[in-house]
């Protein structure tokens, strides 16, 4: 009995193992016409067996290249569509760059930190609610990142430091309470009504 661990590793398991099977059989034959009419028929076939692939935009052309991944690139046949080279499909990304930017305070993070730069922007009343929403989103993330309670003092400076100038916080701003931010929410319960 043939066991899968002593089998040769599947390259697109999707496929299994008799497709597999069929293309190392087509690099064995010797006639180039007959070599890409076999390929040609197999298409179908992988497409039967790969039902996901179809929900890509361009499938056939996706199709070709999973059979020459399969074959290994040892396939010498005419093909309607110009085949993935290897050395394309084994390239390494690019890296990502990423920005260094200075964090003034970084358990807040960037974002945070560009919106308060942009309170400048505002006035009156949209520059209060904007403050005391962002406050209140300090508040959050430091709870969060640090799992304890808070003093709205500390807030408050941190917000001074992260603006970089003095802001006008009301004297009377109450921040939402840390049990409110911890407690988990509720899970509802469905009933028929609901369901409906």
């Amino acid at each position: 009995m043939e066991y899968n661990t002593s089998r040769q590793k599947l390259v697109l398991p999707e496929y299994g193992r008799h497709i597999q099977k069929l293309i190392d059989y087509i690099k064995t034959i010797e006639d180039r016409d007959e070599r890409t009419k076999a390929a040609e028929d197999l298409i179908p076939i992988m497409a039967q067996v790969n039902t996901s692939i179809k929900e890509n935009g361009d499938f056939k052309h996706k199709l070709w290249d999973h059979l020459f991944i399969m074959a290994d690139f040892e396939l010498d046949i005419d093909t309607p569509f110009e085949i993935i080279k290897p050395e394309v499909l084994n390239r390494k990304p690019d890296p990502m760059p990423y920005t260094q930017a200075s964090f003034k305070k970084k358990h807040y993070g960037r974002i945070i930190q560009d919106m308060i730069a942009k309170l400048d922007d505002y006035e009156g009343e949209e520059k209060e609610a904007l403050t005391e929403l962002l406050a209140n989103q300090l508040k959050k993330s430091y709870i969060k990142w640090n799992k304890d309670s808070v003093n709205d003092d500390v807030i408050f400076n941190d917000f001074r430091h992260l603006a970089g100038t003095d802001v006008e916080i009301k004297d009377d701003l109450k921040l939402v309470e840390t049990k409110a931010i911890m407690a988990k929410p509720k899970k509802r319960k469905t009933t028929r009504k609901n369901r409906n």
